[in-house]
């Protein structure tokens, strides 16, 4: 009615240039670089601010220690080492912001105020600006990490939380962990266009990642495999490393049908089998490693979506290995290639008998050549050669005259070389070349004794003695 109108109490305006609280907030924040006194201002304010306004001034806290950004291919921009003290220099002032921010909070719930449910934004912030700045990196100094680390142990202890894993999964069958608010944060910086700018997104990824597993990574599949995939895709050896450990950790703790769904399983093998052409070392070890835990997973899906095959992935990326394999001649990368023969020739059993021509190439090859002091090469070749002893007995026979030539002469060049191979070395590769030498009797019915026999007698080497002796006491 016209004559009962309500009246409210006129709100205290601001005037033009008065700074709202968040305002004021923000600046003394952003103001951490410039005015030492900043700090003493920003904990005043903390006092009387709301959860929105403390998340917003922890990406703005953490926007101001981010490393410099570089260009678009990943190429350092002018100035860079000024650049990189600065960004030290400022993580320092941030560092302590954090601590004060985390304090005030911490406090806070134990007093049980109304802002008791801590931002998990604010936390998310925090955690990435610790692992942005607490290991050795070009951005960073012993101050600055140090400081780093302390932001951490004070952001898991305001967290209620008893290490880094627990922070990021959550208590078991209890609260939610945070690494979803953390890579909902990282991800504008982790897409194809942006993750070469900020030096620090991928270690910031990958370290948190890694601290996350089954059954707590299974939700969060879709943020995290695509930047593992675009990791590993790039042309910086590091780079592909780092994301193929991504992915190896992804299906070791990721359950199989997730990865089935919408052919996951699928792109994860191609990108690693692209890398199988590759002539380094590291990344060779480290896409054999994941292939050997993502090929049952794959198989499986096949399996259930009914397109059985002839020729399986295994066979698939056997007969690559084996090809490479015996053209190489860097040891490394023979080394790293023999390293894992073992395993493929157990998972085929009995199938291995499709690749035996080129095995038997290569196994002969690596007996005939030393790879170093350590003999990792041989001495998993001879592992390989028991494993197709084992599964492939039945076409051994035919084989006979060529492995038993070739196990003997190993052993006498073991025996006779003078070479740095230590002595355990050197009694390993005997007795697995003996071990091989009595497996192959079994499957040839005697015939490895009865050749031996007259070698035996007129050998005068004690240890070659000891060897055939072995086989011919072997049951």
């Amino acid at each position: 009615m016209a004559g009962t109108s309500t009246t409210r109490s006129p709100s205290p305006e601001r005037g033009p240039g008065t700074p709202s609280a968040e305002q004021a907030l923000l600046r003394a924040g952003q103001a951490l670089c410039e005015r030492p006194g900043a700090l003493r201002e920003l904990g005043a304010l903390l006092e009387a601010a709301d959860p929105a306004a403390l998340a917003r001034l922890a990406a703005a806290l953490g926007g101001l220690a981010a490393p410099p950004r570089r260009e678009q291919d990943g190429a350092e921009p002018p100035g860079r080492d000024t650049a990189l003290a600065a960004v030290a220099e400022r993580a320092e002032r941030v560092g302590a912001a954090f601590l004060l921010l985390l304090q005030k909070l911490e406090d806070a719930r134990s007093q049980e105020s109304p802002m008791k449910p801590i931002p998990k934004r604010v936390l998310g912030h925090a955690f990435i600006f610790a692992v942005t700045h607490k290991e050795e990196r070009p951005w960073t100094t012993a101050r600055s990490r140090a400081v780093a680390q302390e932001v951490l142990e004070r952001l898991l202890r305001t967290a209620g939380s008893g290490s880094v894993e627990e922070f990021l999964q959550g208590k078991e069958g209890d609260e939610e962990g945070r690494f979803g608010e953390v890579m909902g944060i990282l991800k504008q910086e982790l897409t194809k266009d942006t993750w070469k700018r900020n030096p620090a997104s991928k270690d910031v990824f990958s370290w948190s990642l890694l601290r996350v597993s089954r059954p707590w990574l299974c939700p969060h599949l879709e943020r995290v495999l695509p930047p593992a995939l675009l990791l590993s895709d790039d042309f910086q050896e590091e780079n592909k490393v780092l994301g193929v450990r991504c992915l190896h950790h992804i299906v070791l703790n990721v359950p199989g049908a997730d990865l089935c769904q919408f052919n996951r399983a699928q792109v994860v093998f191609h990108a690693l089998y692209n890398h199988l052409y590759s002539r380094e070392a590291p990344l060779i070890q480290a896409v054999l490693l994941c292939l050997l835990d993502l090929l049952p997973v794959l198989e499986r899906c096949q399996r259930r979506q009914g397109q059985a095959r002839a020729s399986s992935p295994w066979d698939q990326v056997l007969q690559l290995l084996l090809a490479h394999m015996e053209a190489e001649h860097r040891l490394a990368l023979r080394r790293v290639y023999a390293g894992t023969l073992p395993a493929f020739v157990t998972r085929l059993g009995i199938l291995i008998v499709r690749h035996l021509k080129r095995l038997e190439r290569v196994i002969l090859g690596y007996l005939e050549v030393s790879d170093g002091p350590g003999e990792e090469a041989r001495l998993a070749i001879l592992q390989t050669l028991q494993c197709t002893i084992e599964h492939a007995w039945p076409r051994m026979p035919c084989r006979l005259p060529v492995l038993l030539k070739a196990l003997l002469r190993l052993l006498w060049d073991v025996h006779s070389e003078r070479g740095p191979t230590p002595e355990p070395v050197r009694a390993a590769l005997l007795q697995e070349a003996t071990q091989c030498l009595i497996l192959l009797d079994r499957c040839c019915q005697g015939q490895v004794k009865v050749l031996l026999a007259g070698l035996q007698s007129s050998c005068e080497e004690n240890r070659l003695q000891e060897c055939f002796r072995k086989v011919q006491e072997s049951s």
